[in-house]
């Protein structure tokens, strides 16, 4: 019986988080950083570690889906953007992997295919290797997901675009959080045979975790994509001001999102 109230410290606590730091650190040694990027990027390896170094991790791992889900949403979506965000303004993004026609699949496919009950069982029982590539490539794709939304470089799409996109996202990975909530049994046979915690059952486990994945996948990317979708019709507003006057309007653009270092 693992002790569900345990500080571990497992691989993304010890090398995965330190990595990330560390290259981190190199990277605004070089290009530099203004104050907020760092403290969003801070921000999200303090996320990493509040879910890898608490007893949310073996609880995670030992007891209950609705718990790894949680840590799958702050691997995949949560950690990504306040990264991404936090980057130095002048690192450019691999221009294929994030095009949103790529990163958008890459990152709800990695979801999807994790998330298959043979798939997510076999990670969840070979937890020195496979859990870990999983862990990994939620990061990997989230950054790449979050990209085109929240950088100007190497594809500078209007607000109007990255509002569309985010909602795009939503349409598309939300039936994942809604099928774990409203099927009617339990679907992944480790956590069906994994020691009760709480006075949960597997399946009410499993539709409180897919319930509150669809409903942070809805506020967040809902959110998100409001505020550009706002910012795009300020920004069309005032073209029209200035088509009023005889004026050209200025070019809409994002700089205000790469403002500073």
């Amino acid at each position: 019986m693992h002790d569900p109230y345990a500080w571990p410290l497992d691989f993304e606590a010890l090398v995965f988080a330190p990595a990330l730091a560390v290259g981190y650190a190199l990277l605004v040694r070089h290009y530099g950083a203004s104050r907020w990027r760092v403290t969003c990027f801070v921000a999200g390896l303090a996320l990493i570690l509040a879910v890898f170094v608490t007893p949310l991790h073996p609880i995670a791992l030992h007891y209950l889906l609705s718990i790894h889900l949680l840590q799958n949403v702050v691997l995949a979506e949560w950690a990504p953007a306040l990264c991404v965000v936090g980057l130095p303004a002048a690192i450019r993004g691999p221009r294929l992997l994030t095009h949103p026609v790529v990163a958008l699949p890459l990152w709800v496919g990695t979801y999807f295919v994790w998330h298959v009950p043979v798939v997510y069982d076999a990670a969840l029982r070979h937890q020195g290797s496979l859990l870990h590539l999983e862990h990994l490539s939620y990061f990997v794709t989230g950054c790449l997901f979050w990209w085109p939304a929240l950088r100007d470089e190497p594809h500078r799409l209007t607000f109007g675009a990255r509002a569309m996109y985010l909602f795009a996202a939503f349409v598309v990975a939300s039936p994942l959080g809604l099928m774990l909530a409203l099927i009617p049994r339990a679907i992944y046979d480790y956590y069906v045979q994994a020691p009760r915690l709480w006075g949960l059952s597997p399946l009410t486990d499993q539709q409180i975790g897919g319930g509150a994945m669809a409903l942070e996948q809805a506020a967040v990317l809902f959110a998100v994509g409001t505020w550009f979708f706002l910012r795009f019709l300020s920004s069309e507003g005032r073209a029209d001001t200035f088509r009023s006057l005889g004026s050209p309007p200025p070019v809409q653009s994002s700089r205000k999102m790469s403002d500073g270092r």
